[in-house]
Protein backbone atom coordinates (compact mmCIF):
# COMPACT_ATOMS: atom_id res chain seq x y z
CA UNK A 1 0.00 0.00 0.00
CA UNK A 2 1.58 3.50 -0.76
CA UNK A 3 0.70 5.61 2.45
CA UNK A 4 0.37 9.50 2.22
CA UNK A 5 1.12 11.20 5.62
CA UNK A 6 -0.03 14.64 5.10
CA UNK A 7 1.25 15.84 8.39
CA UNK A 8 5.32 15.15 7.17
CA UNK A 9 4.80 18.44 5.35
CA UNK A 10 4.10 21.58 6.87
CA UNK A 11 0.59 22.98 5.87
CA UNK A 12 -2.59 24.75 6.63
CA UNK A 13 -3.89 21.22 7.35
CA UNK A 14 -1.85 20.86 10.85
CA UNK A 15 -3.94 23.79 11.85
CA UNK A 16 -7.28 22.14 10.96
CA UNK A 17 -6.27 18.75 12.47
CA UNK A 18 -4.94 20.92 15.71
CA UNK A 19 -8.58 22.42 15.67
CA UNK A 20 -9.81 18.96 15.71
CA UNK A 21 -8.21 17.58 18.70
CA UNK A 22 -8.85 21.00 20.65
CA UNK A 23 -11.34 20.27 23.53
CA UNK A 24 -12.75 23.23 23.63
CA UNK A 25 -13.38 24.13 20.29
CA UNK A 26 -14.47 20.69 19.99
CA UNK A 27 -17.65 21.90 21.43
CA UNK A 28 -18.84 24.03 18.28
CA UNK A 29 -20.28 21.24 16.23
CA UNK A 30 -20.82 23.22 13.63
CA UNK A 31 -16.55 24.26 13.43
CA UNK A 32 -15.74 20.53 14.05
CA UNK A 33 -17.68 19.25 10.79
CA UNK A 34 -16.55 22.11 8.70
CA UNK A 35 -12.65 21.36 9.52
CA UNK A 36 -13.17 17.58 8.86
CA UNK A 37 -15.02 18.80 5.46
CA UNK A 38 -11.92 21.35 4.81
CA UNK A 39 -9.51 18.37 5.78
CA UNK A 40 -11.37 16.30 2.84
CA UNK A 41 -10.93 19.14 0.07
CA UNK A 42 -6.88 19.00 1.28
CA UNK A 43 -7.03 15.64 0.74
CA UNK A 44 -9.07 15.14 -2.03
CA UNK A 45 -7.00 18.16 -3.86
CA UNK A 46 -3.20 15.81 -3.01
CA UNK A 47 -5.21 12.71 -4.43
CA UNK A 48 -6.07 14.35 -7.89
CA UNK A 49 -2.61 15.08 -8.51
CA UNK A 50 -1.97 10.88 -8.95
CA UNK A 51 -5.29 10.54 -11.72
CA UNK A 52 -5.01 10.91 -14.76
CA UNK A 53 -5.98 13.60 -17.21
CA UNK A 54 -6.83 13.97 -20.80
CA UNK A 55 -6.83 17.68 -23.05
CA UNK A 56 -9.82 19.33 -23.64
CA UNK A 57 -10.58 22.17 -26.02
CA UNK A 58 -12.43 24.94 -24.09
CA UNK A 59 -14.43 27.39 -25.85
CA UNK A 60 -13.52 30.87 -24.25
CA UNK A 61 -16.02 34.35 -24.72
CA UNK A 62 -12.87 35.03 -26.60
CA UNK A 63 -11.11 32.46 -28.27
CA UNK A 64 -10.26 28.70 -27.67
CA UNK A 65 -7.94 27.29 -24.49
CA UNK A 66 -6.41 23.65 -24.64
CA UNK A 67 -6.84 22.38 -20.90
CA UNK A 68 -5.93 18.71 -19.45
CA UNK A 69 -8.70 17.83 -17.41
CA UNK A 70 -9.34 14.80 -15.25
CA UNK A 71 -10.55 12.05 -16.86
CA UNK A 72 -11.18 9.30 -13.81
CA UNK A 73 -14.86 8.46 -13.01
CA UNK A 74 -15.27 8.55 -9.15
CA UNK A 75 -16.89 7.11 -6.59
CA UNK A 76 -16.80 8.26 -3.13
CA UNK A 77 -18.21 5.71 -0.74
CA UNK A 78 -18.19 6.88 3.07
CA UNK A 79 -19.08 5.38 6.11
CA UNK A 80 -21.91 6.34 8.21
CA UNK A 81 -22.36 8.74 9.96
CA UNK A 82 -18.97 10.03 10.88
CA UNK A 83 -17.72 9.95 7.10
CA UNK A 84 -20.58 11.95 6.29
CA UNK A 85 -18.51 15.91 6.06
CA UNK A 86 -15.42 14.03 4.91
CA UNK A 87 -17.43 12.93 2.11
CA UNK A 88 -19.12 16.93 1.81
CA UNK A 89 -15.03 17.85 1.29
CA UNK A 90 -14.51 14.95 -1.60
CA UNK A 91 -17.76 16.08 -3.26
CA UNK A 92 -17.01 19.88 -3.23
CA UNK A 93 -14.02 19.03 -5.65
CA UNK A 94 -15.25 15.72 -7.42
CA UNK A 95 -18.70 17.45 -7.87
CA UNK A 96 -18.91 15.05 -10.90
CA UNK A 97 -18.45 11.66 -8.55
CA UNK A 98 -20.93 8.58 -8.23
CA UNK A 99 -21.73 8.07 -4.49
CA UNK A 100 -21.97 5.67 -2.02
CA UNK A 101 -22.71 4.54 1.60
CA UNK A 102 -22.31 2.02 4.20
CA UNK A 103 -22.91 1.90 7.88
CA UNK A 104 -20.58 0.07 9.47
CA UNK A 105 -20.42 -0.16 13.62
CA UNK A 106 -18.80 -1.95 15.98
CA UNK A 107 -20.87 -4.37 18.26
CA UNK A 108 -19.17 -5.47 21.56
CA UNK A 109 -19.44 -9.04 23.02
CA UNK A 110 -21.20 -8.73 26.39
CA UNK A 111 -18.80 -7.54 29.20
CA UNK A 112 -15.76 -7.44 27.15
CA UNK A 113 -13.47 -5.47 24.79
CA UNK A 114 -14.00 -7.36 21.96
CA UNK A 115 -16.39 -6.25 19.35
CA UNK A 116 -17.20 -7.04 15.66
CA UNK A 117 -17.60 -4.58 12.53
CA UNK A 118 -21.53 -5.00 11.59
CA UNK A 119 -22.95 -3.27 8.63
CA UNK A 120 -26.45 -2.78 8.20
CA UNK A 121 -27.04 -0.75 5.17
CA UNK A 122 -25.25 -0.44 1.63
CA UNK A 123 -26.24 1.60 -1.61
CA UNK A 124 -23.61 1.74 -4.00
CA UNK A 125 -23.32 2.21 -7.80
CA UNK A 126 -21.40 -0.27 -9.99
CA UNK A 127 -17.50 0.65 -9.10
CA UNK A 128 -16.59 -1.57 -12.08
CA UNK A 129 -12.98 0.14 -13.73
CA UNK A 130 -13.72 3.69 -11.91
CA UNK A 131 -12.01 4.91 -9.17
CA UNK A 132 -12.67 4.31 -5.81
CA UNK A 133 -12.38 6.51 -3.02
CA UNK A 134 -13.42 5.12 0.69
CA UNK A 135 -14.04 7.90 3.16
CA UNK A 136 -13.87 7.28 7.18
CA UNK A 137 -12.33 10.05 9.27
CA UNK A 138 -11.02 7.73 12.04
CA UNK A 139 -9.03 5.05 10.83
CA UNK A 140 -8.54 2.93 14.19
CA UNK A 141 -7.89 -1.22 14.28
CA UNK A 142 -8.77 -0.77 10.39
CA UNK A 143 -11.49 -3.52 10.61
CA UNK A 144 -14.34 -1.17 8.90
CA UNK A 145 -11.85 0.13 5.95
CA UNK A 146 -11.27 -3.66 5.03
CA UNK A 147 -14.68 -4.99 6.31
CA UNK A 148 -16.32 -2.35 3.58
CA UNK A 149 -13.62 -2.89 0.85
CA UNK A 150 -14.79 -6.79 1.41
CA UNK A 151 -18.78 -5.80 0.76
CA UNK A 152 -18.32 -3.94 -1.93
CA UNK A 153 -16.60 -6.95 -4.11
CA UNK A 154 -20.04 -7.24 -5.89
CA UNK A 155 -20.31 -4.11 -7.23
CA UNK A 156 -17.48 -4.42 -9.49
CA UNK A 157 -13.31 -4.10 -9.43
CA UNK A 158 -12.34 -0.54 -9.55
CA UNK A 159 -9.78 0.18 -11.63
CA UNK A 160 -8.17 1.86 -8.44
CA UNK A 161 -8.96 2.17 -5.08
CA UNK A 162 -8.36 5.21 -2.63
CA UNK A 163 -9.16 5.39 1.15
CA UNK A 164 -9.35 8.93 2.55
CA UNK A 165 -9.05 9.57 6.59
CA UNK A 166 -8.18 12.32 8.80
CA UNK A 167 -6.37 10.54 11.90
CA UNK A 168 -5.24 6.96 12.05
CA UNK A 169 -3.63 5.00 14.30
CA UNK A 170 -0.15 3.23 12.85
CA UNK A 171 -1.69 -0.16 14.15
CA UNK A 172 -4.69 0.23 12.33
CA UNK A 173 -3.00 1.45 9.18
CA UNK A 174 0.05 -1.46 9.41
CA UNK A 175 -3.09 -3.41 9.69
CA UNK A 176 -4.77 -2.22 6.73
CA UNK A 177 -1.07 -2.52 4.84
CA UNK A 178 -0.56 -6.00 5.33
CA UNK A 179 -4.34 -7.04 4.31
CA UNK A 180 -4.50 -4.75 0.84
CA UNK A 181 -2.69 -4.97 -2.34
CA UNK A 182 0.21 -2.89 -3.18
CA UNK A 183 -1.49 -0.52 -5.11
CA UNK A 184 -4.25 0.59 -2.93
CA UNK A 185 -3.45 4.44 -1.96
CA UNK A 186 -3.91 5.88 1.84
CA UNK A 187 -4.35 9.55 1.62
CA UNK A 188 -4.67 10.56 5.91
CA UNK A 189 -3.84 14.07 7.78
CA UNK A 190 -1.32 12.49 10.72
CA UNK A 191 -1.28 8.91 12.27
CA UNK A 192 -1.07 8.55 15.95
CA UNK A 193 0.95 6.52 17.98
CA UNK A 194 -1.20 3.86 19.47
CA UNK A 195 -4.72 2.57 20.41
CA UNK A 196 -6.50 1.94 24.27
CA UNK A 197 -7.47 -1.19 25.25
CA UNK A 198 -11.12 -0.14 23.62
CA UNK A 199 -9.34 0.29 20.62
CA UNK A 200 -9.74 4.48 20.18
CA UNK A 201 -6.55 6.30 19.07
CA UNK A 202 -4.50 7.58 21.29
CA UNK A 203 -4.41 10.92 21.53
CA UNK A 204 -6.92 11.11 18.89
CA UNK A 205 -10.17 13.32 18.89
CA UNK A 206 -12.82 10.97 20.61
CA UNK A 207 -15.63 9.92 19.18
CA UNK A 208 -16.00 11.57 15.53
CA UNK A 209 -19.71 10.78 14.53
CA UNK A 210 -21.04 12.24 18.16
CA UNK A 211 -18.59 15.43 17.96
CA UNK A 212 -20.02 15.98 14.51
CA UNK A 213 -23.58 15.09 15.07
CA UNK A 214 -24.43 14.34 18.63
CA UNK A 215 -24.09 11.78 21.03
CA UNK A 216 -25.62 8.43 19.33
CA UNK A 217 -28.71 6.16 20.63
CA UNK A 218 -27.32 3.48 23.47
CA UNK A 219 -28.29 0.13 22.42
Amino acid sequence: MHIHNLSETRSILNTFVAQLRDKTIQKDSMRFRRNIERIGEILGFEMSKTLNFSQKQIETPLGQKSTEIMANEIVICSILRAGLPLHDGLLNYFDDADNAFISAYRKHDANTENFKIIIEYLTCPSIEGKTLLIADPMLATGQSMLSTMEVLKPYGIPKEIHLISVIGSQEGVDYINKNVSENVHLWIATIDEKLNDKGYIIPGIGDAGDLAFGPKLQK
